[in-house]
């Protein structure tokens, strides 16, 4: 493994630091997150138009730039930095893999050029609060039960004389509200022949509705979707197992929202050591304290270690090896635990202004909350690792 960046990948992360230095500065933020879409739509041409963003993992076939994991966890760790809210995860991480994995050649030829351009946002809807166990980042259910059982409940789907028409609802999706495309996980076939399928929705068809939810984490909104009878396009065909291209999906997503936790938790350490050198107490700066040093340098090294996991783990999903399956739940695990003690410090060594709502501490704090209840908690995350690694079973069995 070489650790070192190429040219290209520097350039991604300077442009687009600069970029977002520039366009989503503090009140560029509040005044995104409180529009209806969740999102500065002006922002997000322009991180697709001029850089990108959004093909840099899909192959330039598809109309990408034809990179690799790596270079979109590096995408997320700017934007994480920036808590940026952009469709990037839904759209970029869960959705055009699976499209690119499963889809027929009309599918990725119709719809992964225009994800690549920017011109259309997607997400993944899968019932209940069960993205981390589709994802097999926190279980691992052969039978997909997650998905409503086959009875009801979750999501189900049947075929008509006219296609595929969808059933159910789910309550929390990444950009459910606004995405342009939502890829459903559904079950099909009846409790007794039941198993998982997905679905390609659009935004606009019969039957659907879709309200935004109110989140803990407001710079990743969230939307309910209701399904009634709504016409749905297969994704891809009968005979394409889905379960198994989630888990693969999974890899990608702890990569990307490892990498995203780091950027959020060097950017919370960065401006809590700079208050600290500033602001004075007893005559002298508080940061000149021993205590306060001694916390700063353990959330440091809590931060670096997470940062060279998660560059481990996007390595890993971009180019798989044996052995790396469980790299990344555990580089998302340890980033989720040194962005929330990042930020923890943060709020505390701020002092008086640093639980307050008019200062952006809180927001990583928020962050770190979010991520951990849509994709944790951190000891299952860790366990499910421990399992899939066969950690403590005895020898010889």
């Amino acid at each position: 493994m070489d650790a070192r960046f190429t040219d290209e990948q520097d350039e991604i992360r300077r442009t687009l630091r600069g970029l977002l230095d520039k366009r989503c500065g503090p009140q560029e933020l509040r005044a995104a997150v409180d529009t209806p879409a969740g999102h500065d739509r002006a922002l997000w041409t322009a991180l697709a138009g001029h850089l990108g963003l959004p093909g840099l993992a899909l192959p330039e076939t598809c109309g990408g730039v034809g990179g690799t994991v790596t270079e979109l966890a590096l995408a997320c760790e700017e934007t994480g930095r920036a808590l940026a809210p952009t469709p990037l995860l839904a759209t970029a991480v869960l959705t055009a893999p699976l499209l690119l994995a499963l889809g027929t050649g009309a599918q990725r030829t119709g719809l992964l050029p225009r994800i690549a351009s920017g011109g259309l946002t997607a997400t993944l809807a899968v019932p209940g609060p069960a993205l981390a166990t589709a994802l097999a980042l926190t279980g691992h259910d052969r039978r997909g039960q997650w998905a409503g059982g086959g009875r009801a409940g979750g999501v189900q789907a049947r075929r008509t004389g006219a296609g595929w028409q969808v059933y159910g609802q789910v309550d929390q999706v990444l950009d459910g509200h606004s995405a342009e495309l939502l890829v459903v996980a559904a079950h099909t076939g009846g409790f007794a022949r039941s198993r998982v399928l997905l679905f390609l929705v659009r935004g606009d068809a019969a039957g659907l509705t879709r309200v935004r939810q109110t989140a803990l984490d407001a710079t990743r909104p969230q939307g309910r979707i209701q399904l009634r009878d709504t016409p749905a396009e297969l994704l891809g065909d009968e005979a394409a197992d889905a379960l198994p291209a989630l888990a693969r999906l999974g890899d990608t997503a702890a990569a990307c929202l490892a990498a995203e936790a780091v950027g959020a938790a060097g950017r919370v350490l960065e401006r809590t050591v700079e208050y600290v050198g500033q602001r004075e107490q007893f005559g002298r700066p508080v940061g000149s304290f021993q205590a306060v040093k001694h916390r700063l340098a353990d959330a440091y090294v809590q931060v670096q270690a997470a940062r060279s996991a998660a560059y481990y783990a996007a390595w890993a999903a971009a180019a798989p090896a044996p052995g790396a399956q469980t790299a990344g739940p555990l580089a998302l695990a340890q980033a989720l635990e040194a962005l929330r003690r990042a930020a923890a410090e943060g709020i505390q060594l701020h002092g008086g202004i640093g639980f307050t709502w008019e200062h952006e501490a809180h927001l990583y704090f928020k962050r770190a909350a979010g991520d951990e209840l849509l994709f944790g908690p951190v000891h299952r995350l860790r366990a499910h690792a421990a399992d899939a690694a066969h950690v403590f079973e005895e020898a010889g069995t």
